[in-house]
């Protein structure tokens, strides 16, 4: 369809699709991008970059590929262009302790994000993407034996998550949506969803995504 629009959902491991009960990545069909394309009725094509323990802008050194947002995006920008939105669904990894720990500090990091997307220097004279803003889930209790304590008092600040980043989508003029309300973590690890969860997500997303498209 020529006239299709491309969207590009830019995330972690909550877009990446990882399953956590059977610690392998969910059916392609079970992650929310696909969900949303798939709600969207081939009037756009959603295209999924998410990384576990990917962070809105800080670096966290202990895994091979790089996890600090700021520093992929300009280059994902790049090798997509032209498209038409960008949903920034980061925060929950910024929240380990030992890489930012705020809720707060994630809502500035996701500032960040939407000046590089609206300020990147687009091939062919193509316009900046609209922009939409995910919350994270909240973090919930677990007892897992690295993830409980890697994630060692988020639960409560996983809570502010909407209020930060709904202030700063209103402060930056985007579009913000609070996936708390319509999904929940496991308790396998209290970090992850299942794919019922995952889904949820991009099936949410749709009647938002069609309003800023005019789909």
């Amino acid at each position: 369809m020529a006239d299709q629009k491309v969207i590009l959902a830019y995330g972690d491991s909550l877009t990446y699709g990882h399953d956590a009960e059977n610690q392998s990545r969910h059916a392609y069909a079970d992650r929310w991008p696909s969900a949303l394309e798939a709600g969207l009725g081939g009037k756009a094509r959603v295209i999924p970059e998410g990384l576990g323990g990917r962070t809105t802008v800080f670096d966290d050194w202990s895994a091979a590929a790089d996890r600090n947002g700021a520093t992929v995006l300009p280059t994902l920008l790049s090798s997509h262009t032209p498209f038409d939105l960008v949903i920034l669904f980061l925060g929950t990894n910024d929240l380990k302790p030992f890489v930012n720990g705020s809720a707060l500090g994630a809502a500035h990091g996701m500032r960040r994000l939407v000046e590089i997307v609206k300020t990147h220097p687009y091939a062919f004279g193509a316009p900046a993407p609209k922009i939409v803003i995910v919350s994270p889930p909240h973090v919930i209790p677990t007892t897992h034996v690295e993830l409980g304590p890697m994630f060692e008092g988020a639960i409560e600040v996983s809570h502010t998550f909407a209020d930060h980043y709904s202030r700063a989508a209103k402060d930056l003029g985007v579009h913000f949506f609070d996936s708390a309300k319509v999904a929940t973590a496991t308790p396998v690890d209290g970090i992850h969803l299942d794919a019922k969860n995952t889904r949820a997500i991009g099936e949410a997303l749709v009647p938002l995504v069609k309003q800023v498209l005019n789909l």
